[in-house]
């Protein structure tokens, strides 16, 4: 028996890109079982809202729907799915449904798809092919993962660099294989080496006789096959690039990557950062709870780890709690303000890090800014703290006492946030996967060993 159709509340319409009444019409359709009604409702969105649609329902309903439509599957709501989506979806597919899909896609979509499959699929794909399109797919596939060369679209309009505009124009009309987008026409010399290229706006507003030559974009830059996406999406987002030619170790051209493909890679590695900060790993809204839970394990286990570290810290003190129970009240605001203050420090040094704005060269100056900040913000919650600390408790000395754990606590806060990424960068450790434990751990140690230590030292 199948599930009763799930209705969305429309009071949470803001939340979803999707029209309510078509997602519940749709979910209506999959529930009879109506084939050709679901066909006409998803006929007429958008690949990338077909995408956001199976992400949205549960896996009964993705299962039901998938087993309806499967036959009409367009290959660009595949290329829009999340990788762990689109793995669950793919099991639900024929392989020659898969392969008529994908037959349409530019090669660099081809490639991105085919990185999901299992051997079946991707043999179907590859046969479905065109020889032209298998041969470039599987050269894209011979390079590194997430490097350039994967990333790359194989289609490219050239031109030879001796060409006037009007000849570009004229070749441009006289063919029929050109890619559904491209924004540059490249230049290239005898030996097939990029040299340059003309945007088409220019293009079109330029004389007939006016050579290519002279109307190339300053903005030109290539791009090696082998270099990592990462680098890729940097080099797009720092120079405005629209476009950019792909090299081989030969210095001649091989495809060419566009800025919605650069942006998706940009775009992913925030989101990456985001996740690891948080120590969650690249989940979608249709994970199990057995697979999330998995994930997030390891760094809640290493969580614990810092927190029995923590308490062994306040054990040394035990002795000076029982005798003063304002220090049991007092000591997690110190070390929940230093906890905050440095993640607010690594934050911004780990976003730094992945937009190369931090470096060794501006390292020094930073972390002084933060330490300085820190002290600022520490001195501040200081004397608010030690006013409350004597209006509490009755003690003047206790106000002065974590008046100073604050300043010293918020000042390594903020020394840490920027230390720890920056040293577990020079180690080669990903520093939105491991920072923030690190930073956590300093904090909590240091602020109750400077607020007991202090309040042992002075008050008893």
């Amino acid at each position: 028996m199948t599930e009763p159709t799930r209705q969305i509340d429309a009071n949470t319409e803001g939340d979803y890109a999707l029209d309510i009444d078509d997602v519940n019409a749709i979910l209506e359709a999959v529930q009879a079982g109506a084939a050709g009604q679901l066909a006409a409702l998803l006929d007429q969105l958008h690949a990338a809202d077909i995408a956001d649609l199976l992400e949205q329902i549960s896996g009964a309903e993705r299962i039901e729907l998938l087993h309806l439509w499967a036959g009409q599957m367009d290959g660009e709501v595949l290329s829009e799915l999340d990788e762990g989506l689109r793995e669950e979806v793919l099991e639900h597919l024929d392989s020659k449904i898969v392969a008529e899909a994908v037959r349409d896609l530019e090669t660099d979509d081809v490639v991105d798809l085919l990185e999901d499959m299992d051997s079946d699929q991707s043999a179907a794909v590859l046969a479905a092919l065109d020889d032209g399109d298998r041969a470039a797919v599987e050269q894209s596939m011979s390079y590194p993962e997430d490097s350039a060369g994967r990333l790359m679209q194989r289609k490219v309009v050239v031109a030879p660099e001796h060409w006037k505009v009007g000849e570009a124009i004229d070749f441009l009309r006289n063919r029929d294989d050109l890619p559904e987008q491209f924004y540059h026409m490249i230049l290239v010399d005898p030996r097939y080496h990029p040299v340059g290229y003309v945007t088409l706006g220019k293009l079109m507003s330029s004389r007939r006789s006016v050579l290519m030559t002279d109307i190339v974009e300053d903005s030109f830059r290539v791009i090696p096959a082998d270099q990592d996406e990462a680098d890729v999406a940097y080099a797009f987002n720092q120079y405005h690039l629209i476009s950019a030619p792909v090299i081989d170790e030969n210095d001649r051209l091989v495809g060419v990557i566009t800025i919605d493909d650069a942006m998706s890679v940009l775009e992913d590695e925030a989101e990456e950062d985001i996740l690891r900060l948080a120590g969650v790993g690249a989940e979608s809204l249709s994970d199990s709870p057995l697979n999330i839970a998995w994930a997030r394990f390891p760094w809640l286990f290493v969580n614990l780890i810092t927190a029995i570290l923590a308490s062994l810290v306040i054990s040394m003190f035990e002795g000076s709690i029982s005798q003063l129970v304002a220090l049991a009240v007092l000591m997690p605001i110190v070390a929940s303000m230093g906890g905050n203050a440095g993640t607010q420090s690594l934050t911004v040094a780990v976003r730094a890090l992945a937009t190369r704005d931090l470096t060794s060269s501006n390292a020094s100056r930073v972390v002084m800014r933060e330490i300085l900040a820190g002290l600022m913000n520490g001195g501040v919650f200081a004397v608010v703290m030690g006013i409350i600390g004597v209006l509490w408790f009755g003690t003047p000395l206790l106000g002065v006492v974590i008046g100073v754990a604050m300043i010293v606590n918020l000042g390594v806060a903020a020394l840490a946030g920027v230390l720890v990424p920056l040293g577990l960068e020079k180690a080669g450790i990903d520093p939105a996967l491991a920072s923030g434990a690190f930073v956590t751990t300093v904090t909590d140690i240091v602020g109750f060993l400077v607020f007991l230590g202090l309040a042992t030292a002075i008050l008893l």
